[in-house]
């Protein structure tokens, strides 16, 4: 499989995996191929850098995946996110109007954790609110 970035005569950026460049061709003369941004089938490909891994970033990739430092990595956040939690107070769904009555002096200087959709997300963060997303780690979620 090849990943090649593209783009549409709109300018929209985006990428797609094909399983050649005889594929990608086929598949933009039948039309396949379109922008997900707005749509336009005018798709080409874009000025790629070839990805070149070393013998030294081998051995680095090869030590991130490995299953001893797997774990290690994951230990250290479940334990991040389990102190986070621990001193937070959960707000539930409403963090984001927590979140600015703190920011703002309306209430007390506190940790909290909670919900709130990437729109509200975003909109604290344009107010200057300072906010993170906390991880949910696999065994969370299994």
């Amino acid at each position: 499989m090849i990943r090649y970035d593209l783009i549409c005569d709109a300018g929209h950026d985006f990428d797609a995996w094909f399983s050649g460049s005889a594929d990608f061709d086929s598949q933009r003369q039948r039309g396949f191929l379109s922008c997900p941004v707005c749509g336009s089938a005018h798709v080409s490909k874009t000025l790629m850098a070839p990805s070149v891994t070393t013998g030294r970033q081998k051995e680095a990739i090869q030590s991130l995946v490995t299953g001893e430092a797997q774990k290690q990595v994951m230990a250290k956040l479940r334990e991040a996110v389990a102190t986070i939690r621990a001193n937070a107070e959960d707000v539930g769904a409403r963090f984001p109007e927590e979140a600015r009555k703190i920011h703002y002096g309306e209430a007390e200087q506190r940790g909290i954790i909670g919900e709130a959709k990437p729109d509200e997300a975003l909109a604290l963060l344009e107010e200057g609110i300072e906010i993170a997303a906390l991880p949910v780690l696999p065994d969370e979620t299994n």
